[in-house]
């Protein structure tokens, strides 16, 4: 009988750290990257598609599923999911993205005529960008240069085609541009000597993706 008892207690033991092992290898694995997408804003609160389910209205400090909203105003909404700050305008849908060594991406959805429209950053200035693939670079406004700080003093003059005809630019090297939780450094670049309405998101950043659409969503995946 003493010896039944020792075993039991020996397989109660075993099953005991069995468990707590199990348990730690679950906390350890790393957790999938949230999806969060932006579908509305109010004053104080923005409407979020987290992870493909119903719409959430979450007011500012509120937190949901990982989520986080920090800030809304006119433009768009600025949270924290995976422990990373971003930022989204309507119809934008990112990863939170922790380290783990996983694809980058940005989800976009296009307006009422087709175009796809996101909000990123060249140089750390936040910059609201249109898809062109007609476009064989990143161009900027000169209002947009100048908020990434971007120095013409040496950069090549050129001419570019625009809608209003030939007009002068600057080539330029763009030291960082991110859309999503996509970041990209060296990027070719020209900047306009006017003002633009915003900032074309040129073959010079998206040749570098895969680009997949599904109906009005365009899926932009970094290849290297």
């Amino acid at each position: 009988m003493r010896r039944f008892f020792s075993r039991k207690r020996w397989s109660a033991r075993a099953a005991g750290f069995c468990l707590a092992a199990a348990a730690c290898a679950v906390a350890a694995s790393p957790a999938q990257a949230v999806q969060v997408g932006l579908v509305g804003l109010f004053p104080g609160k923005a409407v979020l598609v987290i992870d493909g389910g119903a719409p959430r209205t979450l007011a500012v400090g509120a937190r949901v599923s990982g989520v986080r909203l920090l800030a809304v105003d006119a433009a768009g909404a600025m949270i924290e999911a995976d422990g990373r700050r971003q930022r989204l305008v309507v119809g934008q849908h990112v990863h939170g993205g922790g380290g783990g060594g996983g694809a980058q991406t940005a989800s976009l959805t296009a307006d009422g005529r087709g175009h796809f429209f996101t909000t990123g950053t060249v140089n750390g200035a936040t910059v609201r960008f249109m898809v062109d693939t007609g476009a064989s670079v990143v161009a900027l406004g000169a209002a947009d240069a100048r908020r990434a700080n971007i120095d013409l003093a040496k950069a090549r003059p050129t001419m570019v085609q625009t809608a209003n005809g030939v007009a002068q630019a600057w080539a330029v090297t763009l030291d960082a541009v991110r859309v999503g939780d996509i970041t990209l450094n060296g990027v070719a670049g020209v900047v306009h000597s006017q003002d633009l309405p915003m900032a074309l998101l040129g073959m010079s950043f998206l040749n570098r993706m895969e680009m997949q659409r599904d109906g009005e969503i365009l899926t932009l995946r970094k290849r290297y």
